[in-house]
């Protein structure tokens, strides 16, 4: 099968567009250049100046199945992730049963090759049940096609724990990926411990319940060697002391979300379950920080934190709703709009963060628009603008407060290893 994407845009420097043709062959990208002869196509897709870039890469998802279906399944998670541009994810463990045994980790592998429309790499946990103290075992998950080890959700909470799984995962050359979060810090918080807290009389989360156990972790990354990757950095104070950290040599990485690049605890018009994340919307001071962060280095990628829930149960208080927030279906978009058109940053930049970097963090065969890498492409239309629509999700979950805002950056297509997975306005 050959296919030739004609009159797309791709990125060269910053924010500067050239005009190309692409030819897909197979599942390769077999050339990229200009004036192909279409009759030796077997498809021809006319882009008219839309942006094509690598297919995005999004290394934090929560597909939820298996054991939680009416929240997502793997196909309608994956359905939303090429929906908004992303060809490869990696999903988080907490699943039921938790993918922490090679029996129930292809339980989920099998899953994923039936159901998925996007690459799916699947995480085993750290440890037994995602609280034990009980480690995995690693070297057999990794045999099975574990990418990464994490417990995403909760923190490992005894260093002693996380010291052996670090050892562990540096002897077999795997990343340990870290939810931070410190349980006796929380004191029955659910949003960020400020003043719109006071305000809403609710109990916060402080943000030393995040930057202390990365803090910890980082002297134990650093006894270990092992490669640390910190999952949605949320505070000043933890991108200071990453910032340091890679200074002094440690193997350290780390994404930060959308949501808390662009919105902060003083955003939140109400006690509603729609703006109950974790970590929480922190102020705005640490919002600067992560700007920041990503801009000096510090911050390496871009995630989404997908994390679907039943709309009733986000339609509560904070005191009961759960956390979490979706994101695949326009979270290009939101960076688009808000940073590259603001010139804060540059389209360069965001591609680096949402599919080239993300992939060579974790080695991914992904984020390559280049001749001989694989066909996973998305492309963006810059110029027309939409609105968030949450009856037109993909995903199962609505849990968004972004409903109603005015993008830039929609998703035409989504190609899969040439495979056309998403297609706007009908697939």
């Amino acid at each position: 099968m050959r296919t030739l994407l004609k009159n797309g845009k791709i990125n060269v420097a910053k924010n500067q567009l050239q005009t190309a043709d692409i030819w897909i062959e197979e599942d390769t990208i077999h050339a990229i250049g200009l004036a192909f002869e279409e009759k030796n196509f077997d498809q021809v897709i006319d882009l008219q100046g839309q942006l094509v870039t690598p297919g995005l890469v999004d290394v934090h998802v929560h597909f939820r199945e298996p054991g939680f279906t009416y929240k997502e399944t793997i196909k309608t998670g994956s359905m939303a992730a090429a929906r908004g541009g992303f060809t490869s994810v990696c999903a988080m463990p907490n699943l039921n049963p938790v993918p922490d045994s090679v029996e129930n980790f292809e339980l989920v592998q099998d899953i994923i090759k039936k159901d998925a429309v996007v690459k799916v790499h699947q995480y085993a946990s750290i440890t037994k049940k995602l609280k034990s103290e009980e480690l995995t075992d690693q070297v057999a998950l990794k045999q099975a096609g574990a990418f990464a080890f994490t417990n995403d959700g909760v923190g490992v909470q005894t260093a002693g724990t996380m010291y052996l799984a670090m050892k562990e995962a540096a002897k077999n050359k795997m990343a340990i990926v870290a939810h931070t979060e410190d349980e006796s810090l929380l004191f029955g918080g659910v949003m960020h411990a400020g003043k719109r807290a006071a305000e809403l009389g609710l109990p916060g989360i402080l943000s030393a319940t995040e930057s202390s156990q990365i803090a910890r972790d980082l002297i134990l990354a650093e006894e270990t060697g092992v490669h640390y990757h910190v999952c949605h950095v949320s505070t000043k104070e933890s991108v200071r002391i990453i910032r340091e950290a890679k200074k002094a040599g440690v193997h350290v990485t780390c994404e930060v979300c959308p949501h808390h690049l662009l919105l902060t605890d003083m955003d939140i018009p109400e006690d509603h379950g729609f703006w109950k994340m974790n970590p929480p919307l922190r102020a705005s001071e640490d919002q600067k920080a992560l700007i920041e962060g990503l801009l000096d280095g510090t911050i390496d990628c871009i995630s989404t934190d997908h994390a679907p829930h039943g709309h009733e149960e986000k339609c509560q208080s904070f005191l009961k709703a759960p956390f979490g927030i979706v994101g695949s279906e326009y979270a290009f978009q939101l960076i688009y709009t808000h940073f590259v058109k603001t010139n804060i940053f540059t389209l360069e930049q965001v591609i680096n963060w949402m599919a080239t970097k993300p992939a060579e963090i974790f080695n991914l065969p992904a984020g390559k628009l280049q001749i001989g890498a694989k066909a996973d492409l998305a492309v963006f239309n810059l110029e027309q603008a939409y609105q968030v629509n949450d009856q037109a999700f993909l995903s199962q979950g609505k849990n968004t407060p972004f409903v109603g805002w005015k993008l830039y950056g929609d998703t035409s297509y989504t190609f899969v290893d040439g495979k056309l997975v998403w297609k706007k306005d009908g697939k």
